[in-house]
């Protein structure tokens, strides 16, 4: 018997608890919501209709007082009074739908109306009953206040317009919280007065509607006589207006993130920032379409946090392109052209593999068949580092892979987070520092972006970085993206990364910008452009003290244009955008721990060696106090005239003069002393004391030793001749070239020969007028 209760018990509680969940109220709307971004205040980017075709933004957080006033004073004045059923007013309704056998008057209050925007039922005796049942079980598990959210969120406000939010931004273009009475009495009488919704036809009797809403208002005490004049006399507007478009790559780069499941998204962007850069980059584009040049992408970032202030992943100042300008280029992968050189100049800095001001080869080039150019398809000899580096010189670039390595540099590449780099160095070979990679603008700045953390993260004396200072941009409000955060963040030593930007500062500007140095407010900036092969993407790339701006010019579709070119196409928006960021740090800090004071070589460049004549000191890494010393300071033993090298075997040291000496091996020398015309070149030997082993007066520049070399056919089908070059101290001196048994001529002054050689193995021989010769081999192939 006991057990027989036991079970009835339990029976009825388990009844009761069903019974409880099937009728505890839930949340009745289940639709899709429009996907928007919104700056870091909250204010409207862009947005993406929902799925069923309507525009109907997600429930906020809260209605906004005026609007609550006015929609509870319109449809409800109750509404905090009763269980979601006004029972006066719906025997009153009643009544008159009797009355007239058709239903006149609803009598439903705000709760019933979000039942039946949720159901979508035609309006019958039926269903009002419905309503009835379910606003009263609404009210059981939701407060007035939610209830009221879920009202304003689903409401009809015209056409495809559903929700206050979407309608305040659909006819007065902000958010609902910054609406003025006038407008939130408006948007107030909208959804039940749907021949209202036409703005144009309709404006006397809309007007009308409101003007009386705004009485009633005044009449409850809710706004003052003033008040109520003032907001009468505002205009109701002309048209809806369309939804911002100021973000909507990123709003289509948020919609497929699989990591975000809001259908609101508060971004770090900033409004005004956003705005303006659209101009500027639109401005910029409308004039390159000129060049046929249509499409660009700017990206800004704050150096500290990483944080997207601005992002315009592509212009839409030049239409009827299909789908062009839909293609976000901040994320797109392009050949990087030279923007990846500031990289391995800090990487060979922080190990020590070279200094600011080391001289580095620069010459016509060939390895195993690549043959690299300057742009301008000149070249100096030697130059400094840190000079290479701002004139972007294609040879020192390519020179300094070499020697660094190119699985080294692609490491650095994926540190910095640029992990689109992921093949091995043989299939990129030294193309890699010259555009033979692609990366993306969100890639790049964010590299360069790391960087300047870094510098400003330094912490004097411990040699350590803030929070690992190498981490992705983040474009999430109140969130940060710290994927490939590094333990070893000094792979790049902060005194590296200072040489760099100092290095980079010196880069020459667009000429709009040429007096910049005349204006002492104007602030310090890091820059770098680049241009890919086939002049397909301009890159710039700057760097001040709290921010980084990235700029990419060119033809989503791929398409190169003579006048593409980083700094003519993408340097001039970079300087209109960074003018318009507000000032920051005039100078990068020197981060003194990092470095160390050096005697350098003021010829070189290279740590100061016995035989260097003249020092100076500079500042450099710590590693760089490892590097090599000076090569090319050498102690030269003259004769009393000064004129003439000797030997000790031939003349005595009493009558020798020694003299510390910077000198060139012949090819360098070539064209360093065109171009430096304090170089003294070296005195030759005197006669008497040419036997023996001295340093060779001439040497060849082209072929290198053991090159292999195709030589292409012309359009009449013949084969193409090679140029031969060589480079002698003595300028005035004859060479005689010989090609394995073949005499092909002799040169003076400029020392070029041309020739076709058949397919196969050759040596080269070049013998100058006293009998000193110089030979290289090379190999001609025919595929």
């Amino acid at each position: 018997m006991k057990n027989k209760k036991h079970i009835q018990s339990v029976a009825v509680v388990v009844a009761s608890v069903l019974l409880l969940v099937l009728l505890w109220p839930k949340n009745p709307f289940e639709v899709p919501y429009s996907m928007i971004v919104t700056d870091s205040s909250g204010v409207l980017l862009s947005a993406h209709i929902a799925k069923d075709g309507q525009w109907r933004f997600a429930e906020s957080d809260s209605v906004p007082y005026k609007f609550q006033k006015c929609i509870v004073c319109c449809e409800d004045k109750r509404f905090f009074l009763h269980p979601g059923v006004d029972f006066i007013s719906l025997l009153r309704a009643a009544y008159q739908d009797i009355k007239q056998r058709k239903i006149v008057s609803g009598g439903s209050t705000i709760t019933m109306q979000t039942i039946r925007l949720s159901r979508g039922e035609d309006r019958t005796f039926v269903e009002k009953f419905i309503e009835v049942f379910l606003a009263l079980r609404l009210e059981l598990g939701f407060s007035k206040d939610e209830i009221l959210k879920m009202y304003a969120s689903h409401a009809p406000f015209g056409g495809n317009t559903v929700g206050l939010e979407t309608a305040a931004q659909r006819y007065f273009g902000r958010p609902a919280y910054t609406l003025s009475w006038a407008e939130a009495a408006m948007l107030a009488v909208l959804p039940n007065n749907p021949a209202l919704i036409h703005l144009s036809r309709n404006r006397e009797k809309l007007l009308k509607k409101r003007n009386s809403l705004l009485d009633k208002l005044l009449e409850e005490g809710i706004i003052d006589g003033e008040t109520c004049e003032l907001s009468k006399d505002e205009p109701i507007p002309e048209k809806p207006s369309p939804y911002p478009e100021l973000a909507p790559h990123l709003l289509t780069r948020i919609s497929k993130d699989k990591n975000n499941s809001s259908n609101i998204v508060k971004t770090t962007l900033d409004y005004k920032l956003q705005r303006q850069v659209i101009n500027i980059l639109d401005r910029h584009v409308k004039t390159l379409r000129i060049s046929g040049i249509n499409n660009g992408a700017v990206l800004v970032l704050d150096v500290k946090t990483g944080n997207v202030l601005a992002y315009v992943g592509n212009s839409k100042a030049v239409e009827n392109q299909d789908d062009a300008n839909d293609v976000d280029i901040i994320t797109s992968y392009r050949s990087t052209g030279s923007v990846l050189k500031p990289f391995l100049y800090c990487a060979m800095l922080s190990e020590g593999g070279l200094l600011p001001k080391t001289l580095v080869p620069d010459l016509p080039t060939q390895i195993s068949g690549y043959m690299p150019k300057n742009y301008r398809l000149t070249y100096d000899g030697a130059v400094s580092a840190d000079k290479a580096l701002a004139r972007s010189l294609n040879v020192p670039a390519v020179k300094m892979l070499q020697q660094y390595g190119g699985e080294k540099f692609i490491s650095v590449l994926n540190k910095l987070q640029i992990t689109s780099v992921n093949k091995s160095a043989d299939y990129y070979g030294l193309s890699l520092i010259l555009g033979g990679c692609e990366a993306s603008l969100w890639q790049l700045c964010g590299a360069y972006a790391s960087m300047a953390r870094c510098l400003y993260g330094y912490e004097k004396n411990e040699n350590k970085y803030e929070e690992g200072g190498f981490f992705q941009p983040n474009f999430y409000y109140g969130k940060r993206h710290k994927q490939g955060v590094l333990k070893d963040g000094n792979f790049l030593s902060a005194g590296a990364i200072y040489l760099t930007f100092k290095a980079l500062t010196q880069v020459e500007r667009p000429e709009e910008e040429q007096s910049h140095e005349m204006f002492s407010s104007d602030r310090v900036v890091a820059w770098k452009t680049g241009t890919s092969f086939g002049f397909r993407d301009a890159w710039a790339i700057g760097v001040t003290g709290n921010y980084v701006v990235g700029v990419w010019t060119g033809n989503a579709d791929g398409e190169g244009r003579p006048d593409l070119i980083g700094i003519r196409a993408s340097a001039p928006v970079l300087f209109d955008v960074i003018k318009i960021l507000p000032k920051d740090h005039k100078n990068f800090p020197v981060p003194y721990d990092d470095l160390v004071e050096a005697e350098i070589c003021k010829h070189s460049g290279y740590l100061a060696g016995e035989n260097c004549g003249g020092k100076v000191r500079e500042l450099i890494p710590f590693q760089g106090q490892n590097s090599e010393s000076c090569p090319y300071c050498h102690l030269v033993h003259l004769d009393r005239t000064g004129n003439f090298r000797v030997t000790s075997d031939k003349v005595s040291p009493d009558e020798m003069v020694a003299e510390k000496w910077f000198t060139l091996p012949p090819a360098m020398e070539y064209y360093y002393k065109k171009h430096n015309p304090d170089y003294k070149i070296l005195p030759p030997l005197r006669d008497d004391c040419k036997s023996g082993n001295y340093d060779l007066p001439l040497q060849i520049i082209y072929p290198e030793h053991n090159a292999k070399i195709f030589l292409p056919k012309g359009f009449d089908g013949k084969t193409q001749a090679m140029v031969m070059e060589a480079a002698v101290r003595n300028p005035d001196k004859k060479i005689y070239w010989n090609l394995d048994e073949d005499y092909l001529g002799m040169t003076i002054g400029t020392h070029k020969i041309s020739t076709v050689p058949s397919p196969g193995k050759h040596t080269l021989l070049i013998t100058d007028e006293d009998g000193n010769t110089y030979r290289r081999q090379f190999e001609i192939r025919d595929k």
